[in-house]
């Protein structure tokens, strides 16, 4: 059993957002990761397609997420699941911050529209 305090997050900033990494391997995690994604006033995230399923709940600001194509403005307490495969597109699109907390499994990768791939640092 692991117990993750709030200084043994690490944060890595990409594509203009924030992640605070807490679960992982070097945690405790064998199969899971979390972390908290912090998404600044109208930033739209690149769009990406990823290899494991990956829940989003929102803790506070407003996203509109898009998966597969269907996409729904998420409020805090709103929750959604893209599954394996699927084609991501994430945007705040208000003038605040906006904060999530989300789960995948570990080993994570996530495939950019023009063809690169990266494993995000917060899921391995």
């Amino acid at each position: 059993m692991s117990f993750i305090r709030s200084e043994e997050a690490v944060v890595h900033e990409i594509h203009g957002g924030r992640f605070v990494s807490y679960v992982r391997p070097d945690t405790g995690s064998r199969d899971l990761a979390a972390w908290r994604v912090e998404i600044p006033a109208a930033m739209v995230a690149p769009t990406h397609t990823i290899s494991e399923e990956e829940t989003f709940y929102v803790l506070s600001g407003s996203v509109r997420l898009v998966i597969d194509g269907e996409g729904l403005e998420l409020r805090p307490g709103d929750a959604a699941v893209a599954p394996a495969g699927s084609e991501l597109a994430l945007a705040n699109t208000t003038n605040g911050p906006a904060q999530l907390w989300v789960n995948t499994r570990v080993g994570l990768t996530a495939r950019l529209a023009d063809g690169s791939s990266m494993s995000p640092p917060w899921a391995r």
